[in-house]
């Protein structure tokens, strides 16, 4: 009798491999001050961070292309085996260095396990039933965010920081042996066209360079080495078109940016994405800068956007058997531009609990884009093409976020530098880092304190009124948007 797939267990696995990638993030940010103590290297933390974040991204649509080419199965446990031999060696570091290169082999393996996760997920499921899968799949990032500081914490005062990596190892064994066993793929037929090795080469210098670019735009500025950067984009970019109109089996055709649909469900993906980058990082801000509140605050109002984004998820799975595409963003949109402009509108004095209200309508707004966008980028494509397609979507996201979070970090700079100057309240450079740390705003004069927070507060206004400016974007593109049918909802 022929085996089929137990779609159950292979759905809990891509939950699990979901939730092993994103509690990676939280459960690292709470290790990383014990792990800079052992390691010694305060310097360079923030590549620790930023070097998993680029092996990712850098490899996500070359995933994509080998899981239409030669299955899912195969790239999926290749990624988390790539992932657990990083968590090894980031579990065995002697210095930051090494670490440093262990993350970005730990990200070289995340970059499969997220999109081929999805396009799992599309391969199993009807659009309606998909949707729902993709909330609960969502979840896992909610509930990471919410056990991994919980979890890393525990960890390093009792076992010790490397065990938050090594703790990957039991996970990604049990994983693969569950998707090996439980998957059932049709046999690939081998296909005699070659890979793409020059348009896939020259793709992910196009992201190299571009994610380095910014990196090195958010910490120094305008430079010669960040304008020898993008000028590389720009031409690794122009060599990435010349070898995809040349290749006989491109890493990404061409063709699919012919598709309106699935442009601008990508678009709206990178946008909204670098906006739920000031979301993240500047309300804790704002909670301990402006309110003087403890980080546990700042982190406690961020938990109802990610619970109540598998709520948006379930919502999208429901408004599209009933809704084209474009009135299911439309609706998810209206509904974080609400939240966008509570933040635009936001009083200095305002009470934490506002922003608990924005954090939960904003959650349930960004479940819906983000559930949409990646079913409308699946269904808009061919069944043969549901690997590119999911992965790109996520690439989409990922370089919206990396972007603005460099955008945002220098529009908040900018406001800092000319307030402090027209005030002339100080000559000390590190008087913003101090007052946005709770335990060294206590030691700021009272006279500085107030004029401080003003200042801080204007940055963060000028942070979210770009922030609406990238909601109001794709509510306009939504117009542009093709489809007057609901997404067909037979099983793929």
């Amino acid at each position: 009798m022929k085996r089929k797939t137990n779609v159950t267990l292979v759905t809990i696995s891509i939950f699990v491999a979901t939730f092993m990638t994103a509690i990676e993030g939280t459960i690292v940010t709470t290790a990383m001050p014990t792990i800079v103590g052992s390691l010694h290297g305060i310097e360079i933390m923030n590549w620790v961070f930023s070097i998993y974040l680029l092996t990712n991204a850098m490899l996500t649509p070359i995933y994509g292309k080998l899981a239409d080419k030669i299955g899912r199965k195969p790239v999926f446990l290749f990624g988390v085996l790539i992932f657990m031999i990083g968590s090894s060696l980031c579990g065995f570091s002697q210095n930051m260095m090494t670490l440093i290169i262990a993350r970005g082999i730990q990200g070289i393996g995340a970059g499969a396990i997220m999109p081929v996760a999805l396009t799992i997920i599309g391969d199993l499921y009807s659009v309606e039933k998909r949707a729902k899968f993709i909330g609960f799949n969502n979840a896992a990032w909610g509930i990471a965010s919410v056990f991994g500081p919980l979890a890393g914490g525990f960890i390093v005062d009792t076992v010790g920081w490397n065990w938050i990596f090594f703790i990957n190892i039991p996970i990604g064994i049990a994983l693969m042996g569950l998707i090996w066993y439980f998957l059932v793929e049709p046999k690939q037929e081998r296909e005699t066209k070659k890979l793409d090795v020059l348009g896939s080469v020259s793709l992910m210098l196009v992201l190299l360079t571009l994610l380095l670019a910014f990196q090195f735009l958010g910490d120094q500025g305008i430079s010669g080495g960040t304008i020898g950067l993008f000028m590389g984009t720009i031409f690794s970019f122009c060599l990435f078109v010349w070898a995809e109109k040349r290749a006989e089996d491109p890493v990404i055709t061409l063709d699919l940016f012919k598709n309106r649909t699935f442009v601008v469900v990508n678009v709206v993906a990178a946008l909204i994405g670098g906006f739920l980058m000031g979301i993240d990082v500047y309300i804790p801000m704002w909670m301990q800068g402006v309110l003087g509140m403890s980080a546990a605050i700042g982190g406690l109002v961020l938990a109802p956007l990610s619970i109540l984004w598998m709520l948006g998820s379930f919502l999208a799975g429901r408004w599209m058997a009933k809704m084209t595409i474009p009135r299911v963003l439309f609706s998810g949109l209206v509904i974080v531009f609400i939240g966008g402009l509570g933040l635009v509108f936001m009083p200095i004095h305002a009470h934490f609990s506002w922003f608990v209200v924005i954090s939960s309508v904003t959650g349930v707004g960004l479940g819906v884009i983000f559930t949409t966008t990646t079913v409308g980028a699946q269904s808009s494509v061919p069944a043969e093409q549901l690997g590119v397609a999911t992965s790109f979507n996520t690439l989409a996201r990922t370089l919206g976020q990396t972007v603005m979070v460099s955008v945002f970090g220098i529009l908040m700079n900018s406001v800092n530098k000319q307030k402090l100057l027209e005030k002339n309240l100080t000559d000390d450079p590190d008087i913003m880092n101090r007052l946005v740390n709770p335990q060294t705003a206590k030691q700021l004069p009272l006279d500085l304190l107030k004029p401080l927070r003003e200042i801080l507060y204007d940055g963060l206004h000028m942070v979210y009124f770009v922030g609406i400016l990238l909601i109001i974007i794709p509510l306009v593109l939504t117009f542009f948007m093709s489809g007057s049918k609901r997404i067909d909802e037979k099983v793929r």
